[in-house]
């Protein structure tokens, strides 16, 4: 999805024998000593269907599209896809907490991040999906439309046209180019329209008590750009205060400024209908809340299996932070989040996950892990 401000990037790319050509710059090749499992205090009851996404999606078209090879290296698909199918078999063993968590760390290598400071340090944001009243028409009061990509995309010519050229200033003129007629449902509000490209996915809420659900299907090929750091840098909100709520608060007091501001983010998203599925990554993958993360999948596996470390805000912003341990899964991208020390934590739908999704902006560590290989058997003379 999506993300803390993810847009995905469609990939487009073959494979057979290993992962994204530089993941060694972000991923120790050699396990270091597997990390404590005390502070893990969350095993979601919805960890086991996370698992068998990622083992779905490794099974199927989409790994030998969006996965290319790297090359040597311990991180092979067959390796990825043997270390999740052994979680699994944990996960249903009847183990207890102690007893699941005692038998990961012997069985499994613990490969550290690099994090962005070559010791491991990570920088850790929260996404969401957001929940938008919206309508599949035009009406007077649902005037700002989310848009299918184009049949023709592929042969768009390069760069892209951009987001001002696509709709204007005012969001209201994809009728007259080549947006036409591709208008996928229309909301009330044109930040939440915006927000739904960056968090890559949403659920609508549609007259009649109906829902629908948008997943990414591709973006143009301008950079991504924040808007919340160009409200910075001109002076309009504190580098310290770029969360989701300063955001839509400020331009809830200036509307003048929305236009103008969202026509210097030239990228633009495009959607399908997710027919009521669950929140779905930029990998195509349903992404899971508590389970599932974002991640440079040229840094980092897709689709595997990692402990992160992190502070938590509390659960209403006035409780402190506490350090906490969690097994997730990469299982998304996104165009914000880049590099050896950024990921990205899916924290699930609606009001509730956007706020704890806002708060969130901590400092940690990850561990990416792989089943442990056996020892060949000596081979008599």
């Amino acid at each position: 999805m999506i993300r803390s401000w993810v847009l995905a990037a469609s990939l487009a790319l073959s494979l057979p024998q290993g992962l994204r050509a530089g993941q060694v710059l972000a991923l120790a090749e050699r396990p270091a000593r597997a990390p404590a499992l005390a502070q893990v205090d969350l095993l979601p009851d919805e960890l086991p269907g996370a698992v068998g996404h990622s083992l779905a999606f490794l099974a199927g078209p989409e790994a030998a599209r969006q996965v290319r090879p790297r090359g040597d290296g311990p991180f092979s698909l067959d390796r990825v896809r043997r270390t999740l199918e052994r979680f699994r078999d944990l996960q249903t063993a009847g183990l207890d907490r102690r007893g699941f968590l005692a038998a990961v760390r012997d069985q499994f290598e613990f490969h550290p991040a690099a994090g962005d400071d070559r010791a491991g340090g990570m920088v850790f944001t929260g996404y969401f999906e957001p929940v938008y009243d919206a309508s599949r028409t035009p009406t007077d009061a649902f005037r700002y439309p989310l848009y299918r990509r184009p049949p023709d995309f592929q042969a768009w010519p390069r760069p892209h046209p951009t987001r001002l050229e696509l709709v204007g200033l005012d969001g209201l003129q994809g009728g007259q180019g080549p947006l036409k007629g591709l208008e996928l449902a229309w909301l009330k509000d044109r930040f939440q329209a915006f927000l739904v490209e960056v968090q890559g996915s949403a659920r609508l809420r549609l007259p009649g008590g109906e829902t629908m659900t948008v997943g990414n299907d591709g973006v143009t090929d301008h950079p991504y750009v924040s808007i919340g750091r160009l409200l910075a840098a001109d002076g309009r909100l504190s580098p310290d205060r770029l969360g989701l709520a300063s955001i839509a608060a400020y331009f809830q007091d200036h509307p003048e400024h929305l236009g103008p501001y969202l026509a210097r983010c030239s990228r633009m998203a495009f959607f399908r209908d997710t027919r009521n599925g669950p929140p779905g990554g930029s990998l195509q993958i349903p992404i899971t809340a508590q389970c599932s993360v974002a991640a440079d999948p040229d840094l980092f596996p897709p689709v595997a299996l990692a402990l992160i470390e992190l502070d938590l805000p509390g659960p209403d912003g006035s409780i402190g932070p506490r350090k906490v341990q969690r097994l997730v899964l990469v299982q998304d991208t996104g165009g914000a989040i880049k590099g050896p020390g950024r990921l990205d934590y899916f924290l699930g739908s609606g009001p509730e996950a956007g706020a704890a999704a806002g708060r969130l902006h901590s400092r940690g560590r990850a561990w990416f892990l792989l089943v442990k290989e056996e020892a060949p058997e000596d081979e008599d003379d």
